[in-house]
């Protein structure tokens, strides 16, 4: 472990945030692409016996999106993607006119597949890609956005795909070549993985009374709602314990089942701050405000750049409106804030969901993040 001093109260805020909670979690930073802080506590099996290490990964679940995107810039970069062009430039049998901005910044009217996918749909890359490339799309593509919860990773993963030959957990090891970062995970890997450990709602924490139930809430009851096709079609995507087997660890499903390390996940928020892994230019572009305001699938106001969250009302991971990066249900996070020359990673095993506002845990860890500054 390692700890600046000055940053000694972030890492006492990690420890808090595990302490008698039960399962562990992990928190590097870099300032200036120095690191600052490179601390984990608590333990990463199922039943509270293996301490966590530096090494240990987690399944980040949205963290990933950042990550497939970093790829999708790269590209683009090198004139190998036009970001203005139609994704059926390099995907002839898409058949909607979205661009590959669209894809990127959650416009393109694809959160979800309308009819009920069957099973094993969601291990099988081209029955979701097919699915995705004949679908009509939920909006004119461009006009409106909503978050391509899970259908993100099918679709810009897809297009990596065309436009390389390579699928997306290779592109992640050959040009990202981080150590700790993967999509889906190795099974050679499998035995420094996390066990996910998942808290009853009943369990999160909250200030005073509970709150009402969320519009995003209500919408997950309906079944033919937007909401409910993009968080549950496929069905198995709601199977208690997925994360944890090796079905799910050995698929790629890039929205969804990337596995990082706290470190890794500082490493590639630092490379982009550093322009080691993308240009200015090109980060600047990326992490511009492409989509704001109401969100057609998570029924609140969110903000997006090209892959990128950028702090929102939904998730305010950040105090900078300039930061960028993801969050990840359950509470993994990965951002930079260019402004402060911050790059961050946070992998907890152990889940809090909440359908609105920050992680209860990420208030007290960036609060004191910033306060050391």
């Amino acid at each position: 472990m390692f700890c600046d001093p000055v940053f000694r109260p972030v890492a006492e805020a990690v420890r808090e945030t595990v302490e008698g909670t039960g399962g562990g979690a992990a928190l590097a930073i870099r300032v200036g692409n120095r690191p600052v802080v490179d601390v984990w506590y608590g333990t990463a099996d199922e039943h509270g016996t293996r301490p966590w290490e530096g090494g240990t990964v987690v399944n980040v679940f949205s963290v990933s999106k950042g990550i497939v995107a970093t790829l999708a810039h790269r590209f683009a970069e090198r004139g190998l993607i036009d970001l203005g062009a139609p994704v059926s430039t390099y995907w002839p049998e898409f058949a909607s006119t979205g661009t590959v901005a669209d894809l990127l910044a959650h416009r393109a009217g694809l959160p979800a597949v309308r009819p009920a996918l069957p099973p094993g749909a969601l291990f099988d890359w081209v029955a979701m890609t097919d699915a995705l490339a004949a679908e009509s799309p939920w909006w004119t593509p461009g006009e409106r956005h909503g978050y391509h919860a899970v259908t993100f990773g099918w679709l810009v993963g897809e297009l990596l795909r065309r436009v390389s030959g390579r699928e997306v957990r290779d592109l992640v090891r050959e040009e990202l070549a981080i150590p700790g970062l993967s999509i889906g995970l190795p099974e050679r890997d499998a035995g420094r993985a996390a066990f996910v450990l998942h808290v009853p709602p009943a369990d999160v924490p909250h200030r005073g009374a509970a709150p009402p139930p969320s519009r995003l809430a209500e919408a997950m009851r309906d079944p033919e709602s937007l909401t409910a096709k993009a968080f549950c079609n496929p069905a198995e995507q709601l199977t208690p314990g997925l994360p944890n087997t090796s079905r799910w660890r050995a698929a790629q499903i890039p929205a969804a089942n990337g596995h990082a390390s706290a470190r890794a996940l500082a490493t590639l928020y630092g490379g982009l701050l550093s322009g080691e892994i993308v240009g200015r230019e090109a980060l600047d572009r990326a992490t511009e405000v492409w989509s704001e305001g109401d969100d057609e699938v998570l029924l609140g106001r969110t903000r997006f750049g090209l892959g990128y969250m950028l702090p929102n009302e939904m998730r305010p991971f950040a105090p900078s409106p300039r930061a960028f990066g993801h969050s990840g249900s359950g509470g993994a996070l990965g951002f930079a804030d260019p402004d402060a020359e911050i790059a961050f990673g946070y992998t907890p095993n152990r889940l809090v969901f909440s359908p609105s506002g920050p992680d209860p845990r990420w208030t007290l860890i960036v609060g004191a993040l910033y306060g050391c500054l």
